[in-house]
């Protein structure tokens, strides 16, 4: 298991965009490929970064209303894969996947659903399917990759990469956790909104 991991490639995906471009500036700057999702690519882009979006990667538009955006092969092979196996890499190769080595997600504001009593319905598309996906997916292969699950992690994150563009492994599994615990406390709230 390598301890230092490069960051060469991103994809961005998230509700609360404080501190994101500011991010996302630094990623670019050191040559870092940023991919990204609607809202996200957004502001990105107003923001004059260069975003390859989820869309041009899978072949396939956001559909079902946003429900269905990186709940794809293409990306969750690229988060998935074990940098280490070289049967891993193979199959990416084969099947013309590239890795990533930076997930940075947040969460949808299902609490503000809860506080804004928002109808039944209404809270229910506040309920994120993808995100915890991804968050679960890069925390489970922290080995090969760094997950942000929130912009309080951009600053250290940032620390880390300055001085050779690389992150420990001791920071990737403490990530890890942090990611846990947030699709953790995400699920608890719902769990206990939904329970009548």
């Amino acid at each position: 298991m390598n301890n230092t991991l490069h960051i060469h490639r991103a994809i961005l995906s998230v509700t609360d965009k404080s501190g994101l471009v500011e991010f996302a500036q630094f990623l670019s700057a050191r040559g870092v490929e940023l991919v990204s999702t609607g809202g996200t690519q957004n502001v990105l882009e107003k923001a004059g970064l260069t975003v390859t979006s989820v869309s041009t990667l899978t072949g396939i538009p956001e559909i079902l209303d946003g429900r269905v955006k990186t709940l794809h092969p293409k990306i969750h092979a690229g988060i998935l894969a074990n940098k280490d196996k070289p049967e891993h890499m193979a199959t990416l190769q084969d099947m013309d996947i590239l890795p990533f080595d930076l997930v940075c997600v947040n969460l949808y504001d299902f609490a503000g659903a809860v506080e804004r009593k928002l109808s039944l319905d209404q809270a229910v598309e506040e309920i994120d399917i993808g995100g915890p996906c991804l968050l679960r997916a890069a925390a489970k292969n922290f080995h090969s990759v760094l997950v942000l699950p929130g912009p309080q992690w951009y600053k250290v994150a940032m620390d880390e990469i300055r001085e050779d563009g690389t992150v420990s492994l001791q920071f990737r599994q403490a990530m890890a956790s942090r990611a846990f615990e947030a699709t953790s406390r995400y699920d608890a709230l719902i769990t206990s909104y939904l329970r009548p």
